[in-house]
């Protein structure tokens, strides 16, 4: 008989992905769980907390705790990075959504004195001007994620990517159309608690954190052309990243 919060969150996840427990469903409450347990409700309360936080379940208060309905997007790295993806005129989203319905919202383009951290990132000076793409994107109805680029301004001034479409291929072709595609990425991330401008931007349920992601892309020569910093749900998200030894 599970006796630890975790046991318990455990043994109800396992209910939920035998399908005892569908999409949508009410989950057992606090009373339930102390009873069908025999542990204290402080237990039986933490039990749930941890399906919540880990994004199997969300609360709406007054009314218990439920299944969470969205299907998490499976972000393959590699597979949305690689050159075929968007030399062929499809973004690296399509990589992520698989066909599901998806929109970008919220599209801001506009020219900035590149913050300190930007200037390092890209190898600018110090109060240089950079062309900013600020975004969010929604999958079935649901902000999943809001991503900021920055690029020198003067390289992309004059070309699509200062447009709100930057057509086919998105902005890595457009680098390529003027000699700067990218060959290499590297990406840093890391999870924490949103701030709650944060949590409102992706509307997210009560106790989800959020994947942090830092990405510069860079040159064959070695040169970054672009950084991005993306805010990810991540209770909306199933990170993969594929190695070859």
């Amino acid at each position: 008989m599970p006796e630890t919060a975790r046991q318990i969150a455990d043994d109800l996840r396992a209910r939920i992905d035998s399908g005892e427990f569908g999409p949508g469903a009410r989950l057992p409450g606090e009373p339930a769980l102390v009873k069908q347990y025999g542990v204290a409700k402080m237990t039986a309360a933490n039990a749930l907390k941890l399906l919540i936080g880990e994004g199997a379940a969300f609360s709406r208060p007054g009314s218990g705790t439920y299944v969470r309905e969205f299907k998490p997007i499976r972000r393959v790295a590699a597979e949305r990075l690689a050159q075929s993806q968007w030399s062929s005129g499809n973004s690296i989203w399509s990589a992520d959504v698989s066909g599901r319905p998806m929109d970008v919202v919220d599209i801001e383009v506009y020219e900035s004195v590149a913050p300190r951290w930007v200037a390092r990132a890209l190898a600018l000076e110090e109060g240089a001007a950079v062309l900013v793409r600020s975004r969010r994107y929604v999958v079935e109805g649901s902000a999943v994620q809001k991503a900021t680029s920055y690029l020198a301004a003067d390289l992309v001034r004059s070309t699509p990517i200062a447009e709100p479409n930057p057509g086919p291929g998105g902005v890595y072709a457009r680098l390529a159309d003027i000699g700067r595609g990218p060959v290499d990425f590297v990406e840093e991330l890391r999870a924490r608690m949103p701030s709650p401008e944060e949590s409102e931007a992706l509307d997210l349920l009560p106790g989800t954190p959020v994947v942090e992601i830092y990405r510069t892309a860079l040159t064959a020569e070695g040169n970054p052309v672009e950084v991005n910093h993306m805010l990810l749900d991540a209770g909306s998200y199933v990170m993969q990243y594929n190695f070859q030894s």
